[in-house]
Order: structure tokens, then C-alpha cells, then sequence
């Protein structure tokens, strides 16, 4: 009798640790995580399922702003099969102190963005946005630990949601470093 308790305990643990372990990682999905698009709108990441996501941290007072033009070039080339996320943050030299709508317009006029800006957050520090905890701690991302140095870093998510790889701000989106996981 003591031996079915013992197996009924060992069950129930066991059980119990399942339950948790999937409970586990299905918070540390990318597609729960939740952030809304520069015009106040929910974002639902579960919609890019099957696609890549190619996630940029960007500003428009940067060195790097230029690299605009080659996001909207590679959101043009690839929409069928990636997703480019530009995330505005204003935590790099203040390079991105705009409002929302100054973001947008800017983001339009000079260089014709068509792919999805998110709101303006924090990619690093006390206040990170959970999307970057996720992007830069591999207790989340199951792959590597990073840390956003500057604007235009690149996080490139697979189309199960699984982190590929980051790319420093210096490497062009149009890079072969990137457009191979692409094509």
C-alpha cells in the first residue's frame, strides 16, 4: 500500500513539474510578449508567426539613421517571408527625442517607411521593455546574452520565434551577414 503512495506521490510531482516546465516556457515565448505600435495599437507578434522579425532599435538624430533606407529596402525585398520591427529609444545620446507623431513623420518623409514602428521604450536599464529583456538575456531567448550598445542594433527571431542572432549597429540590414538567413 505504501508503495502505491509513494508511486501516486511521484506522479503527482512529476506532474506538477511538467505542468511547470511548459508553463515555463511558454512565458519566455517572443509571441507573448506584448508592445504597442507607434500609434497606440496593440501589437499581436503571434501574427508573424512563420515569417522572420528582424528587430531594430532606432532613433532619427543617429549616425545610423541613413540605415532607414536599407530597412525600407529589405522590408520591400523580403515582405513575403520577413518582418522589420523598428523600435524608437531615446537612450543613446538622446537621438530619439521625438513625440510619436514627430517619429512617424519623420520615418515617412525622409525615407518612405512602410514597415512597423513600435512606441517609444527603454532597450536597456531598470526600465527595459520586456521585448529587449527577451532579445538580450538568454534565460529568455534560450540563445545568447547581449547588451543594446547602441541605436540600430539588430535581433533576428526565426519562424518558430527563436533568437538567430544579433547584429551590431555598424552592420548594414542589407548585409550578407543577415540577408543569408533570409533568402
Amino acid at each position: 500500500m505504501r508503495t502505491i503512495f509513494n508511486f501516486i506521490g511521484i506522479l503527482a510531482i512529476t506532474t506538477l513539474g511538467i505542468s511547470f516546465m511548459n508553463k515555463t516556457e511558454d512565458s519566455q515565448s517572443i509571441y507573448d510578449i506584448k508592445i504597442n505600435s507607434l500609434i497606440d495599437q496593440p501589437i499581436d507578434l503571434t501574427e508573424f508567426k512563420a515569417k522572420k522579425i528582424l528587430i531594430v532599435n532606432v532613433a532619427s538624430k543617429c549616425g545610423f539613421t541613413p540605415q532607414y533606407k536599407d530597412l525600407q529596402e529589405l522590408h520591400d525585398m523580403y515582405k513575403d517571408k520577413l518582418v522589420i520591427i523598428g523600435v524608437p529609444c531615446n537612450q543613446f545620446g538622446e537621438q530619439e527625442p521625438g513625440e510619436a507623431e514627430e517619429i512617424q513623420s519623420f520615418c515617412q518623409k525622409n525615407y518612405g517607411v512602410e514597415f512597423l514602428i513600435t512606441e517609444k521604450i527603454d532597450v536597456k536599464g531598470e526600465n527595459q521593455h520586456p521585448l529587449y529583456q527577451w532579445l538580450t538575456q538568454k534565460s529568455f531567448n534560450g540563445q545568447l546574452d547581449s547588451e543594446v550598445k547602441w541605436n540600430f542594433q539588430k535581433y533576428l527571431i526565426d519562424e518558430n520565434g527563436q533568437l538567430i542572432d544579433m547584429f551590431p549597429s555598424m552592420t548594414k540590414p542589407t548585409s550578407s551577414k543577415i540577408t543569408k538567413y533570409i533568402k
